[in-house]
Parts: C-alpha cells; structure tokens; sequence
C-alpha cells in the first residue's frame, strides 16, 4: 500500500490536480519521485491508461519530468506556487532578493503625469516610447524597425517562446541561468540544455555541440544573473559566428538590467536572422512595479506578439508607458549605474584580498563558488548575512552563492568578506614547536 494517501482521484485530470496540490503544500518536494504508473493505479483503483494520462498532463504543464530508469519525478523548480521561503530574521542584512537599490529609483511622488483616457481601438503602444526606444536599440546595432511593449523582460521571452516553440522543444541556456527563466521553460514543458559560461560570456565550445539539438537560445549579453558575466567584443564574435551557421535559430536575448548594467551591449542578432528578439527592461533602473520592457524583434515575432496581446492583456498600460517617458527625458545622470559598479568592485576587491574566487564584472550579483552552499548560506546567516543558494540557477555547474550588491556599502564590503572567509579559510590548527 502506498503511503501517498494525499494523491487522489478517479480521473486523469483529478489525478494531475492532487498531484499539484501535493507540490503547492510541501507534501510532494522538487526533485522527488512519483509512484510508478502501475503502483498508483493500483492505489486508487484506476486503469493504468488513466494515471498514464494524468502523468501526460503534468508534463505539458511542466511539473513533472519522466527521466528513463530513473522514473518520473517533479521538476527541480516546478511552475506552480510552492511553499513560501522562510522570512529572513530581523537583523539579517538581505543580499538574497535580487532588488534594486529604492534609494537609486526615481521619486515617483513628485511626478505628475496629464495622461488621456485610453479606450479599445486605440494604439497599441505610445509613440514617444518607441521612438525612444528605437534610439537605443539602434546605439547597439540592435535592429529596431519593430518594437513591442510588454510587461516585464520574462513576460517578452515567454511570449516569444510560446509563439515559436512547441512542448518537448530543446533551448539552450547560460548554467547557472536565472532561475526564472529556468522556471518558465519548466512551466512550457520546454527542455532547457545548460551551457557553460565564463565572466565573457557563454561558452563556445559548450554552445557548439548544444545547437545540435536545440530550436532556440535564451541568452544575455551582458550584467548575467547570476554571474555578472558580459561579453567581450572577441566572445561576440565567436557567438555570431557560430550562430550564423544556424540562421533558423531562435535567438532571444534578455536585457533586464538595461542601463544600469555596467558593461556595453553586444548583440548576437541581425537582420539577416530569420528569427530574434532583444527584451529590454526598465525594472532594475525605474523600478519592478513599473512593468514596462521594450521587445525589438523579427517582423514575423513582432506581428504575432502584439496579435496575441490583442486577445489577452491588449495594451501595457499608457500610464505606465508615459511615466517611462517622462524619467527617459529627464536625461538626468544615470548615479545607479556608477553606484552598482563601486559596490560590486568594493566587494570584489575585498573577497580577492582575503584569496576567494569570484565573479561579477558587470550587473547586480557577485557569484561565487563554495563546495557547499547549504552550509555556507547558513553559517553567513548565523553572522548576520542572508545570501542565496545557488541551486535554483544551476544545471550542470558546481556549487555556488549569489550575493546581490545594490544595497551592499563599501564600508559592508570587508566584514562580509571577513566573515565568508572565516567559513571558507578556516585557518589551520598548528603544532608548536
């Protein structure tokens, strides 16, 4: 008798239901093993064709994965609400949520916005954004005679992915990539293939034998998250020579962090691919709850975008787009960007000085390798610092932990390395004399 009691119903869909249940309140953990098809039919007293079809559904949904002899387990990070994360203690310095800094955001407060009314039929988009926007995508050779407003840089690559790709298709990664786009490819029941990058960027002797098998790449070029990685112009090169040889290629590239990245924009894409699309983002230089992004994309994408927006969202609010605007034409000095840089150096330079590896030349995030990161995110707790596990943005690399620097101060940078190499550099006991 199996000791799933939790896993219910007479029905495939009723099935699948208890299953997501299971996940969403902790019974059922990522990466754990389901009952086989035979055992938990027998269980509920069902047709093995029934459960067969109940374990179909979860897979398009991207909860569970069927891995061969290893059998069928839920995804490392399936697309479904999972049990909240602890509260960080009272106390703990957070450089664990990926925010920016509220005090580098504009002060909303003190804009006032004369915005129209919006009503069905009317344009899409605001022309001023575009136009803006077609200046600087065009500053890095970025093609932009289509643009798209939509909400948020995952929300772009998603409706990218889904307007191209189909359940099952393969699409190469960065590993470690940002969990979220990992969790989306999960949640389209799209095959995510990890490719190695170093602080230049992706790999090409890792992306090479990827491509193979692959009809898309989700990549970004500079201020990667986790790592920080940005490509070099010779990295740049490399990418586009070898993404030349496969011009069918999906090719989407994520530009969260925008202006604030810290390193030039080097683009992979052409007019002579047949299919791209470049998301630039305002949510880490303006602010998350502004939802705004620019997709600059292929004329195909861009038609099927803004088709499918007009049966969902139909327009990103004007509101939100006109308040872009407005902060874009301030033209006022981009501090953000030259804080962000001093922060991550600072700790950069500190984490050097005491002998630990790590990586972060451009972007929010220093990444760095531990042999455990359970462990050490635990004991930096214990020392009043809460840092991120570098599980969720892994595939197939080692172990590591993501520090965010948007709040981290200089004069923090020394006493968090201090700390981190008291963990790591435990000095040796030695024997006198």
């Amino acid at each position: 008798m199996l000791e799933q009691n939790y896993l219910s119903g007479a029905t495939a869909v009723n099935i699948a239901g208890s299953v997501e249940a299971a996940v969403a309140g902790g019974k059922l953990a990522a990466g754990e093993s389901l009952p086989t098809v035979r055992a938990l039919s027998s269980h509920l007293g069902v047709s093995g064709a029934t459960v067969a079809s109940a374990f179909r559904i979860l897979q398009e949904r991207g909860v569970i994965v069927t891995d061969g002899r290893r059998g069928t387990r839920v995804r490392p990070a399936p697309p479904i609400a999972l049990p909240a994360e602890s509260a960080i203690p009272e106390g703990v310095r957070d450089l664990a949520v990926g925010n920016p800094d509220p005090r580098l955001l504009p002060d909303l407060s003190k804009r006032s916005l004369k915005v129209a009314q919006r009503l069905y039929g009317a344009e899409l988009n605001d022309p001023a954004l575009l136009e803006l926007a077609r200046l600087q995508f065009r500053a890095d050779s970025i093609p932009a005679d289509h643009i798209a407003v939509v909400s948020g840089a995952l929300d772009g690559i998603e409706r990218v992915l889904r307007e191209h790709l189909r359940a099952g298709d393969r699409v190469a990664v960065e590993d470690p990539c940002f969990s979220g786009v990992l969790d989306l490819l999960s949640a389209l029941a799209l095959v995510p293939v990890p490719v190695a990058v170093d602080d230049d960027g992706l790999l090409p002797s890792e992306l090479r034998p990827a491509l193979r098998s692959c009809k898309a790449l989700v990549a970004t070029p500079r201020a990667q998250n986790p790592t920080g990685a940005a490509y070099s112009p010779r990295r740049a090169r490399e990418l586009r020579a070898l993404l030349a040889q496969r011009p069918e290629l999906l090719v989407i590239e994520d530009d969260h962090a925008g202006t604030i990245a810290g390193a030039e924009y080097r683009t992979l894409v052409d007019r002579t691919r047949e299919k791209w699309a470049v998301v630039r983002s305002v949510s880490k230089s303006l602010g998350p709850d502004l939802r705004v992004a620019l997709l600059a994309s292929d004329a195909q994408t861009h038609a099927r975008v803004e088709g499918r927006q007009t049966l969902g969202i139909r327009w990103v609010s004007h509101i939100l787009q006109r308040l872009v605007v407005a902060i874009w034409r301030d033209r006022a000095p981009l501090r953000a960007q030259r804080v962000y840089a001093e922060r991550r150096e600072a700790l950069l330079r500190e984490l050097r000085a005491r002998g630990i590896a790590a990586h972060g030349i451009s972007g929010l995030n220093v990444w760095i390798p531990v042999a455990e990161e359970n462990t050490v995110v635990q004991a930096l707790l214990q020392r009043g610092w809460a840092v991120k596990a570098g599980e969720r943005y892994r595939i197939a690399t080692p172990p590591a932990i993501r520090v965010t620097i948007t709040t981290l101060e200089p004069r923090e940078a020394a006493r968090l390395a201090d700390d981190l190499a008291a963990i790591l550099l435990p000095r040796r006991r030695t024997s006198g004399a």
